[in-house]
């Protein structure tokens, strides 16, 4: 019974990892410029075709394939890869902002929701055109072979997952904390016109928020396709998750957002343990409950409307 307990927490957290890099992106976007991506969930499955197609490319194959065969990409080739993957889908981000946000952000309505929605479906649709709606198997960059772990198994996988995670983690509350790259974002967040009466170029920062949190949803996705299989479809599940994990922790608090990514991957992992079909009702029952008694997350700031 421990050792199960042990399974399900440490694949929880591993999960728990992808959850909270798109719970980071939502939060980056939000506080930097108070609109949210509708479409990250579409990105993550993105970013992991993306990188499935550096691979096909390496390897010789074409670009739309469904299968690897017996071809195993190589560490280089892996780390080429996530390179192209970051850097699309950074791109795509950037566009998204410029076409998707810009044009409506600031405006009353809700037009950003609409066009971010668009955005989503248009990559989706161009990926059922290009690979079909058949999930692939992707090889691991670290191999398939189970590792032992405080005695239990755990997929190589599972651990880069983790560990990938917490190190983006770190280094993002490092450059929020200790460089004026961190100290503009922060400064935009907190009041956008200040932050340019300073000087500061808000339109770049915003950009860059983007940018970071497309890279991010890409990065989730690449790192999961080979513990879940790459599968158009498996952003939606994997950003409403982490959107969840966001509004647990705190929308406006990226620490917060964090935590409850972690929080969701470790309950879910447990509460599939006992039964897999009670999974769903457990996660959603939690955000709703939290919600309830506080609507701002558990770590998150209330919002003061400015007059």
């Amino acid at each position: 019974m421990v050792e199960a307990l042990l399974q399900a927490i440490l694949s929880g957290l591993a999960v728990g990892g992808a959850y909270a890099l798109v719970a980071l992106g939502f939060s980056i976007t939000f506080t930097t410029t108070k609109t949210l991506n509708f479409s990250h969930g579409e990105f993550v499955s993105a970013g992991a075709f993306i990188g499935m197609s550096a691979l096909f490319l390496m390897l010789g194959l074409p670009v739309s394939s469904t299968t690897f065969g017996t071809a195993l990409p190589g560490a280089g080739a892996q780390l080429l890869a996530l390179a192209a993957a970051l850097g699309v889908m950074g791109l795509l981000g950037w566009v998204l902002y410029l076409v998707g946000v810009r044009p409506f952000a600031g405006r009353p309505g809700m037009a950003w929701v609409m066009s971010t929605l668009g955005f989503g479906v248009i990559l989706q649709s161009i990926g059922l055109a290009i690979w079909g709606p058949k999930p692939v198997v992707v090889p691991g960059p670290v191999g398939d072979e189970v590792i032992r772990v405080l005695g239990v198994g755990v997929r190589p996988q599972e651990l880069l997952t983790l560990v990938v995670a917490v190190v983006i983690m770190v280094l993002f509350d490092w450059v929020m904390n200790r460089t004026m790259v961190g100290k503009a974002m922060r400064a935009v967040a907190a009041n956008g016109n200040v932050a340019s009466l300073m000087g500061i170029n808000t339109n770049a920062v915003m950009i860059g928020a983007f940018i970071v949190s497309s890279a991010l949803a890409g990065l989730s996705g690449f790192l999961l396709a080979p513990i879940a299989q790459a599968s158009l479809f498996m952003g939606l599940t994997v950003g409403l998750k982490g959107f969840s994990g966001a509004m647990i922790g705190g929308l406006n608090n990226p620490r917060g957002c964090v935590i409850g990514g972690f929080a969701l991957g470790v309950l879910e992992s447990l509460v599939n343990l006992w039964s897999a079909q009670w999974r769903e009702v457990a996660v959603f029952a939690l955000v709703i409950l939290v919600l309830a008694f506080r609507p701002t997350g558990l770590f998150g700031k209330p919002m003061v409307e400015k007059v």
